[in-house]
């Protein structure tokens, strides 16, 4: 389909009598002349034959080139500013081609924005917010849209939405900014997003998955989603149409608008990101680990912090193997909970660990911890019960210190429940702390339990004033008398969890030290 305009002085006069595409009568004439786009017809030799009032009104004195870019979308183009167009064959080889008046957009700009905020407000990282951002954008500002973000090794990864729903994902070269000025402004921008439209030579210059896809559209635009350059996103957005614009004239205010809440939104998801990050390497170093092998005993563990952004707390245990074949345990309980009972659980558990492999008696180590808290000026205390398990002749040989700790149990395999008293004031509290030491043999199929008193102070789901308490404790333990460990502790996390139902909790640590075949 070829365009010639037709010349300035025909003044592209209104049709007459059968001066018209074949099956044109009056009745399709009259209305021509009345609709509010502008209609301009062509003939089968593409020259322009006519335009109703409102194209007439729309090119004025100056003859409008007509531009095909596809067989039903094209553009005029009237003194350098183009309009798009769709264009329709009709009979006889002629071509009606229609441009939209723009006063009257199909959409509202500020509906189109608060539908998409809640979409952008639950995207979640970096992937998800990317995807949204060009399912929204191909839902209105485009029929294709590309988002664009700079990644590793001179790339760009680009996340791609076409009406209906066709989704697409990858990473592709990034192109020179001398052949791509437009894309590399962009980029480059801050501040508040700036739109521009891509000339169709540096569409083609971009790689075949996204030049490809604009294939055949009447306009291609792209807009920046950096908002500024601390908020660590720069991107752009590739907005291809084929129609007609939805909102109009606010087309270009639309997509910047909608590209300023896009960049807040990946900016969001960025810091999001990094913050996971940072809260799994803290959970890491944080999270007690299982506890190691040891010839003639065995432990069992339950930890179940209390609900917060960290899955760790202020109760912790550790158990570290000796070469002599004695292992070093200690489980303790830090005053409050969360992110700062977390932080100075790891301070105490680097040092006990620090400490532990140079002095094995619990009363110096209670001692030196109890030093170390005051001088690093904390407010907060700790209660801990730490000692040495060491297997010989069958049994296993307990050498118990406490620092205010509730007192660890002995369950006894013939169904006895046992008391280890043994004295100690908090840690972290008074220079004049004083540590006792205990200690105790477990004989085959006895169980020593340490814990926190997350289990006794556990409060009822029905009546919050009455407490899992230190009887229901033992009559747990008791029922549990002769079973392995696993099953000991398997019991009592499932009578608390049916004591607690869906109630908050404190932090829960639970070590058992089993002497096993």
């Amino acid at each position: 389909m070829v365009s010639r305009p037709a010349p300035a002085s025909a003044a592209l006069p209104p049709m007459r009598g059968e001066d018209g595409p074949p099956g044109l009568d009056a009745f399709g004439r009259a209305v021509l002349e009345d609709v509010r786009d502008a209609v301009f017809l062509q003939d089968a030799e593409g020259v322009l034959r006519w335009a109703n009032p409102a194209a007439r009104t729309l090119t004025g004195d100056v003859e409008p080139h007509l531009h095909p870019i596809a067989e039903t979308s094209g553009h005029v183009e009237v003194t350098g500013h183009r309009r798009p167009a769709r264009i329709r064959a009709l009979p006889g080889g002629w071509h009606a081609w229609t441009v939209p008046a723009e006063d009257v957009p199909q959409r509202h700009v500020g509906d189109f924005l608060a539908e998409a905020a809640p979409r952008l407000a639950t995207a979640r990282g970096r992937h998800g917010t990317a995807r949204v951002i060009a399912e929204l954008a191909a839902s209105a500002l485009a029929e294709t849209a590309f988002v664009l973000l700079p990644t590793t090794r001179g790339r760009w990864e680009w996340w791609s939405c076409e009406r209906p729903a066709a989704q697409g994902h990858g990473r592709i070269r990034r192109v020179a900014a001398q052949v791509a000025p437009v894309l590399a402004a962009t980029f480059g921008a801050t501040g508040r997003p700036q739109f521009a439209p891509v000339p169709a030579s540096e569409v083609a210059t971009l790689p075949p998955v996204v030049a490809d896809r604009f294939a055949g559209h009447a306009d291609v635009s792209v807009v920046s989603l950096g908002t500024n350059t601390s908020a660590g996103v720069n991107g752009a957005l590739l907005l291809g149409r084929r129609a007609d614009p939805e909102f109009g004239a606010e087309q270009a205010r639309a997509a910047v608008k909608f590209a300023t809440a896009a960049g807040t939104a990946l900016a969001n998801a960025q810091r999001y990101a990094w913050q996971e990050e940072a809260t799994r390497g803290l959970e890491t170093t944080l999270r007690p680990v299982d506890p190691p092998e040891l010839d003639g005993a065995r432990f069992e563990t339950w930890y179940e912090p209390a609900g917060g952004v960290l899955a760790v707390g202020g109760d912790f245990f550790d158990v570290l193997a000796h070469d002599d074949g004695s292992a070093f345990l200690v489980l303790g309980d830090i005053c409050g909970k969360g992110p700062e009972a977390a932080a100075l659980t790891g301070r105490v558990r680097h040092a006990l660990t620090a400490l532990a492999m140079v002095e094995r008696d619990g009363r110096t180590l209670l001692r030196l911890l109890n030093e170390l808290l005051i001088a690093g000026g904390s407010s907060r205390f700790a209660t801990l019960v730490l000692g040495t398990a060491r297997p010989s002749a069958g049994g296993v040989d307990l050498t118990l210190a406490s620092g205010g700790h509730p007192a660890p149990l002995i369950v006894r395999r013939a169904g006895v429940v046992e008391e280890v008293t043994v004295p100690g004031t908090l840690v972290g509290i008074s220079p004049q702390a004083r540590f006792a030491e205990a200690g105790v043999r477990l004989e085959r199929g006895d169980i020593c339990l340490l814990y926190t008193d997350g289990i006794t102070e556990a409060r009822n789901r029905h009546n919050q004033t009455e407490l899992f308490g230190d009887d229901r404790l033992r009559a747990v333990l008791a029922a549990g008398a002769g079973e392995p460990a696993r099953e000991v502790v398997r019991r009592l996390r499932q009578a608390v969890r049916d004591w607690l139902g869906s109630s908050a909790h404190d932090d829960i640590a639970v070590l058992a030290v089993e002497c096993a075949d």
